[in-house]
């Protein structure tokens, strides 16, 4: 049995906020791995750089993964 919204509140509906990005993912994920290299580069060997260091190549794999999926043969990544 499926549970029906109270009568006296309704049915509560999240909208999704859209907006139009002024740089592509590409230029996003560059700027960020700059960023972020900038900042490890600023930090002694820890955690916190270590962290950094690794979405640093998370969002060097996201940009390979979105020029793949861009391309227009979708060859495998290398």
């Amino acid at each position: 049995m499926r549970s029906r919204p109270h009568p006296n509140k309704g049915s509560i509906v999240m909208e999704r906020r859209r907006f139009k990005q002024s740089q592509t993912l590409k230029q996003r994920l560059v700027n960020e791995v700059g960023r972020l290299r900038d900042e490890a580069r600023l930090l002694p060997p820890g955690r916190r750089r270590e962290m950094l260091l690794r979405r640093v190549r998370q969002d060097e794999t996201a940009i390979q993964i979105d020029a793949w999926l861009s391309s227009p043969g979708l060859r495998a990544p290398t």
